[in-house]
């Protein structure tokens, strides 16, 4: 290929996006965090102080609301990433990172399919009870089959900002991208999982050190828009601009 799929280069352009637009994307993710913490809380407050309402729709209803602010922010952090990838040698306006609620809802429906999904297996699982042995071994089945899948589809966020796709259209995107490619992803997810884990652990024993989140969660999908960036232009077999730095 003209410019194949590379690791280093891909963490590479990562940290050059991430240090270029550091204020902003830090800015985005502090203002975000304060935000679904005070809606979360309001949220649950408001509800849980009507005696009235039944238990179970008061949690499904909060649930939603918590899902629905979450996907929000998330898919905004992509608009934010995408738009200072595209508009790196240019200043955007405000209304090109906010995304639009059609996005968020085919996020929503590929979330609640895959929740169907395992919530499904988990109870098919449970009518195993009486065949020890069958359900051990349909639920190793079920764990490198769920794991295969999510490494498969793990991109399909990104095609619903990027390319403004549907849920199913999403889901079969992401799973052409990743096709050639599933041990270097692998790689990247262990290196995500590694910048996740350490500051998560370190603050176990230093509190402190879990303001290092703060940072490390808009890189790590830094990192995760830009990997999909690149193996888009890998596939059409074309350099792309984004790798060209410094």
């Amino acid at each position: 290929m003209y410019h194949p799929f590379s690791i280093i280069e891909t963490l590479k352009t990562s940290w050059h996006i991430f240090k270029n637009n550091f204020v902003t994307i830090i800015v985005y993710s502090a203002v975000a965090f304060i935000l679904l913490t005070i809606l979360t809380v309001a949220i649950a407050f408001t509800f849980t102080s009507d005696a009235d309402t039944d238990d179970f729709t008061t949690t499904m209803i909060i649930s939603f609301i918590i899902i629905f602010i979450q996907a929000y922010s998330t898919l905004g952090l992509y608009k934010l990433i995408f738009t200072v990838i595209d508009s790196e040698y240019y200043e955007f306006e405000f209304s090109q990172i906010v995304p639009k609620i059609k996005m968020v809802l085919s996020y929503l429906a590929v979330v609640f399919m895959l929740a169907f999904v395992v919530t499904n297996f988990n109870i098919a699982i449970n009518y195993l009870d009486e065949y020890p042995v069958v359900q051990d071994i349909t639920s190793l089945v079920g764990l490198i089959g769920g794991l295969y899948l999510a490494f498969r589809i793990m991109f399909f966020n990104t095609f619903i900002v990027d390319d403004d796709s549907g849920p199913f259209e999403s889901l079969k995107q992401s799973f052409i991208l990743t096709k050639g490619y599933l041990l270097k992803i692998i790689s990247i997810l262990g290196i995500i999982l590694l910048l996740i884990a350490l500051p998560v652990t370190l603050s176990k024993i230093y509190p402190i050190i879990s303001v290092a989140m703060l940072f490390t969660y808009p890189f790590v999908n830094i990192v995760l828009a830009v990997t999909y960036r690149k193996l888009v232009y890998s596939h059409m077999d074309v350099d792309d601009d984004v790798a060209e730095t410094d």
